[in-house]
């Protein structure tokens, strides 16, 4: 039995928070810079350039790279052979998010009651998915989530007998109807399967793949290579001013459902789309 004090996940929690708002990852970056290479339109160059200058100027003068620096969601997996000591996990990780969202300058945009509207004033409480996991080890990923993109979200309670065709109907539906209000070019999660909420956590978490990577099942691969294709020849391109890159990946996640249904959700994220993972 492996020990680990909350102090270590609180740090680590906190710079985290900073860091994922600092930098875009590896692979979206790059995404970003192939996308500006190929994109035929001169707008819709002339927007990704910007975006990437933005970054650039965002990591040398260590400010967001993007103002809305999102409502903090974590999956989060547990070694079952691991051993937690001192504060309760939760209250560990948004005192990490407390603290890294003050000391990092980072816009508060949390409020305690969906109603009332008062702000926390410290982007707590964090939204939070727990998985526990053979091993000694606690798998931190973060996904600072902004609502620019996350208010385009849907999801579909399919029939079986919608197939694959109808799939990738709803899937192209919703990022047509969000058209540049989601900050294009995006990245699109997709959940499809399990039950209704389960299908959202699914798309949520789709966005911390790799931009490159592709299902392990040949069939989704195949649906994913094909929306993107097709979801580029909508012309809504980066802003929504037109051109070929409306989207830089499209990432399905499955699972096991029920006989009678077929839950699906798509979760989009403009092209900030931040994560990062922590092994401690």
């Amino acid at each position: 039995m492996r020990t680990i004090n909350t102090d270590v996940i609180i740090n680590t929690v906190r710079d985290m928070c900073i860091n994922a708002n600092l930098y875009l990852a590896e692979d979206m970056e790059n995404k970003l810079k192939d996308a500006a290479v190929n994109e035929d339109g001169a707008l819709g160059k002339q927007i990704l350039d910007q975006l990437i200058e933005n970054l650039k100027i965002a990591g040398e003068e260590k400010i967001p790279i993007c103002q809305d620096t999102g409502m903090a969601v974590f999956f989060v997996n547990v070694g079952q052979d691991l051993h937690i000591e001192g504060m309760n996990l939760t209250e560990a990780i948004n005192e990490g998010v407390r603290q890294g969202y003050k000391e990092g300058y980072l816009r508060k945009s949390v409020v305690e009651d969906p109603l009332l509207r008062v702000n926390t004033g410290d982007n707590t409480p964090a939204i939070i998915h727990y998985d526990i996991v053979p091993g000694d080890k606690l798998e931190i990923t973060i996904a600072p989530k902004g609502f620019g993109s996350e208010n385009m979200s849907k999801v579909y309670m399919l029939k079986p007998a919608d197939g694959e065709d109808g799939v990738k109907e709803a899937v192209i539906d919703a990022v047509k109807n969000a058209g540049p209000n989601a900050c294009p070019p995006l990245v699109i999660g997709v959940g499809l399967g399990g039950d209704f909420e389960l299908a959202a956590k699914m798309a949520k978490k789709a966005l911390t793949r790799n931009a490159n990577s592709h299902s392990d099942h040949e069939h989704i691969a195949r649906i994913e290579r094909e929306l993107l294709e097709t979801i580029n020849n909508t012309g809504i391109g980066p802003g929504g001013l037109g051109g070929k890159t409306t989207a830089l990946a499209v990432n399905i996640e499955s699972y096991a459902t029920h006989i009678a249904g077929m839950p699906l959700a798509v979760n989009m994220c403009c092209h900030v789309n931040r994560h990062m993972t922590k092994i401690l």
